[in-house]
């Protein structure tokens, strides 16, 4: 038998990933109240008592995969390799790529949701204690490279960024399907992110 590679799982990494896998998936399904800790053990595949070695409740649960399975670990290697001159283009390339991949994968902005909801936003402490570390950064670079940003404080860049996505993502779950939808043009996204780089007012 080969020996593991340094960057292999562990046994008990493996098991967490399962366990947070199933979680997700009865999430989607049944909604963060209505999911038990036995619903995700038999999901995946293993006996209740397996689950509290790893996690000692459901909030507990609910809090790794909120770190966990945060989508910066897939887009941050992609914007870091966004091209652009200026930071506007620079940054409509970012945005471009996080607003995409989030399309493709949107159950973590539904976890987002159950985060908002249930826990008042509780958990983000956590969530930013490992991300603002390896994200902010970016941030700081396009602050000190690039040239004719009103913003000059990485922090205030980063948040406004995080929430411009989430305004998208929020009113797009909103209006979806509904009667204001067929009035909205269909390049709705690029629309989105011109107006977050250059707001809603005509320049002098």
């Amino acid at each position: 038998m080969s020996e593991k590679t340094k960057d292999s799982p562990t046994k008990g990494e493996t098991t967490r990933t399962a366990i947070e896998d199933a979680a997700v998936e009865l999430f989607m399904e049944h909604g963060y109240h209505a999911t038990s800790m036995r619903q995700i053990a038999e999901r995946a595949g293993l006996a209740l008592g397996g689950i509290y070695n790893h996690f000692a409740s459901k909030e507990e649960l609910f809090e790794g995969i909120i770190v966990d399975k945060h989508p910066y670990k897939k887009i941050l290697p992609l914007i870091l390799e966004a091209q652009g001159e200026t930071a506007e283009d620079f940054l409509e390339n970012a945005m471009r790529i996080v607003l995409n991949e989030l399309d493709r994968e949107p159950y973590y902005l539904k976890l987002m949701m159950i985060e908002f909801v249930e826990f008042d936003g509780g958990h983000g402490a956590a969530m930013l204690k490992e991300l603002a570390p390896k994200v902010l950064p970016v941030f700081e670079q396009v602050i000190k490279v690039k040239k004719n940003l009103r913003v000059t404080n990485p922090a205030v860049l980063m948040r406004s960024f995080f929430g411009m996505v989430l305004s998208y993502f929020i009113t797009q779950m909103v209006i979806s399907n509904s009667v204001i939808s067929p009035l909205l043009p269909k390049n709705s996204m690029e629309i989105y992110i011109d107006l977050f780089m250059h707001g809603i007012l005509k320049s002098e």
